[in-house]
């Protein structure tokens, strides 16, 4: 069977899992992203939960930076693992602070975001990304001697 999918499908490989999984997830998490952008530029972030005695202000300003710019490093594949971990960060704050008394179903979204991007912190972006064009020199040499 697998070599019926290698065959039929030149591209079903693991890197290009990561690519399709790296992309889509992160363009999801700009669709939450965006809308938080907007409303830090206009001005009204005081409608925004406080998150841990931050203050709304803050509290939006880090998501902001976690679920846009971080996500839109994540689409790329621009330092991968680095950018995952405000996205960690912030969905399992999502998860199991600001959700912490809502039903599982409310938590459920935040948690599939902080599974992936837990998954993503530690593959990183695979080969089709640009961290594999940036370093792409070291990670040959070090595959020769594993």
């Amino acid at each position: 069977m697998n070599r019926f999918i290698r065959k039929t499908l030149p591209l079903a490989n693991v890197d290009f899992g990561i690519l399709m999984l790296r992309v889509t997830v992160a363009g999801f998490m700009l669709t939450h992203g965006y809308p938080k952008l907007v409303t830090l530029f206009s001005g009204e972030p005081g409608s925004f939960a406080s998150v841990m005695g931050m203050g709304p202000e803050l509290s939006l300003l880090l998501a902001v930076l976690a679920e846009f710019l971080c996500s839109v490093f994540v689409f790329f594949g621009l330092f991968t693992r680095l950018a995952a971990i405000p996205l960690v960060i912030t969905m399992a704050v999502a998860a199991f602070h600001v959700h912490a008394d809502d039903p599982f179903a409310t938590k459920e979204k935040a948690l599939l975001f902080l599974a992936v991007f837990t998954f993503l912190l530690i593959t990183g972006g695979g080969r089709y990304s640009i961290d594999s064009i940036l370093y792409n020199k070291t990670e040959k040499r070090q595959r020769r001697y594993i």
